[in-house]
């Protein structure tokens, strides 16, 4: 069997077959099904990596031998099984997926009724403790294995919330990366009726173009290149597994996932005045000025999706937004979409009239940022407390929500925090309206992290 440090802060992630392999995964499917006890079926669905049927195989049967029916979504994106676990007759879901992580990985994220997370702390420290002791019963009746096409009433709950007649009919350039987006996003872009170029459509796992991760710059230049040349308004790209999702304007410039937070809550707050907007402690100063403005609560949560989504339930938001390009929609259960969120902007376009690069250079202007810069260190609690030593004397703010945060009077902050799911520190830098500044003072502080490389 796998050793148990492939469980993370909020999903089981590792290398295949040496942290995490089939046996674990039984394991876990098994223990899953004693410790909740479902009282329904549960969805279970798989990412495109060649591991991934395997995995999902053991999965099902260790929910099967729990007495757990499982309902089989095959080949589909994470939000489909948050949207399946919200099904009439379901309680809860696994999706087998690494997301954006390199070849050799693999992972399991599991969920409750209506996508409600587990986090290391409540429910993935259950799960790991039942294996650690061998706590694992089979159930006197085994449970029973189907299929169901989750995806279809997906798409249709989608076209629902964002009706096809409010939505620009813009010509647009759509890279799913080999991922498993594709045929989920092509069932939209038909009903819609939109003019696509497809770009690395086909689902493959062995990722012939590299891994569909667009936060990468070195991932962007074919979907540039393709927007430029057909002459597209406006282009997408997704992750594996399509929780996020991300944005070219019609110049090719890569629009930072930050902006979106701010465009998405201005849009949520035009419809439902007032309403709570969650953001994480990353970057979020354009967030707060945008929801301040127009009267909504801004409202900081915990870098992840189960600590966003337990504060979307807590404060019952409207939308929740990450940096990295998860976003959340209470309309979704309080969970991320790769889907909604292009949707989104497509009515935002119609109704003001404006293309994406025009509607957020201003706040690109206001508030200037780094991007989220990742660095491999040798020791990274010793490279983060060598930080702090040099900036906390200077700061006028301290926050350790997630990671550190330090802000400054001169009108910059940052954000250092290690990584839930890589072995890697995070750096954000943002300032206001600086952006000499923020070049400046991002490059002081990867100069001091990457002298503990």
């Amino acid at each position: 069997m796998a050793d148990l440090t492939a469980f993370k802060a909020y999903d089981i992630r590792g290398r295949t077959p040496q942290e995490l392999d089939e046996d674990l995964a039984h394991k876990v499917g098994l223990a899953y099904a004693n410790e909740f006890k479902p009282q329904g079926a549960v969805a279970t669905g798989r990412d495109v990596r060649d591991t991934s049927p395997a995995l999902q195989n053991a999965l099902n049967r260790g929910l099967m031998d729990g007495g757990v029916d499982v309902v089989d979504a095959g080949l589909c994106g994470t939000e489909t099984i948050y949207f399946a676990s919200g099904e009439p007759g379901m309680a809860g879901g696994v999706m087998v997926t690494a997301s954006h992580n390199p070849k050799g990985y693999n992972g399991l994220k599991p969920v409750g009724p209506k996508g409600m997370p587990l986090t290391g702390d409540k429910g993935l420290a259950v799960i790991k403790e039942r294996i650690l002791k061998g706590n694992l019963r089979p159930a006197l009746r085994r449970g029973q294995l189907s299929a169901r096409d989750f995806t279809t009433p997906m798409r249709d709950h989608f076209l629902h919330l964002c009706p096809p007649g409010e939505l620009a009919k813009v010509k647009l350039v759509a890279n799913p990366g080999n991922g498993c987006a594709g045929p989920t996003a092509k069932m939209l872009t038909d009903r819609i009726g939109l003019d696509v170029h497809w770009l690395h459509f086909d689902p493959d796992g062995e990722f012939p173009n590299g891994i569909p991760n667009p936060l990468l710059p070195e991932n962007r230049p074919p979907t540039v290149a393709a927007l430029r040349q057909t002459g597209a308004e406006l282009a997408i790209a997704w992750d594996g597994d399509f929780d996020r999702c991300f944005f070219f304007d019609n110049q090719g410039t890569f629009i930072e996932g930050y902006y979106l937070v701010g465009l998405l809550a201005e849009a949520a707050l035009r419809v439902h005045p007032g309403a709570a907007i969650i953001h994480d402690p990353r970057l979020f100063w354009n967030t707060q000025d945008l929801v301040g403005g127009l009267g909504g609560r801004a409202v900081l949560g915990r870098t992840g999706h189960a600590y966003i989504k337990e504060a979307m339930r807590h404060e019952d938001a409207v939308y929740g937004g990450e940096m990295s390009a998860h976003h959340y929609f209470r309309e979704f259960n309080y969970c991320d979409s790769g889907m909604l969120p292009w949707l989104m902007v497509l009515r935002v376009l119609k109704a003001r009239g404006k293309g994406l690069g025009e509607l957020v250079a201003d706040r690109m202007r206001k508030f200037p940022c780094s991007g989220e810069l990742n660095f491999t260190v040798r020791d990274g609690a010793l490279a983060l407390r060598a930080v702090e030593e040099r900036w906390r004397p200077l700061a006028s703010n301290e926050s350790r929500v997630d990671g550190v945060s330090f802000e400054f009077a001169a009108g910059w902050r940052f954000n250092l925090r290690a990584s839930n799911t890589e072995p890697l520190l995070r750096l954000n830098v943002e300032s206001r309206g600086n952006e000499p500044l923020m070049r400046e003072k991002t490059e002081e502080i990867a100069a001091l992290i990457r002298g503990h490389a």
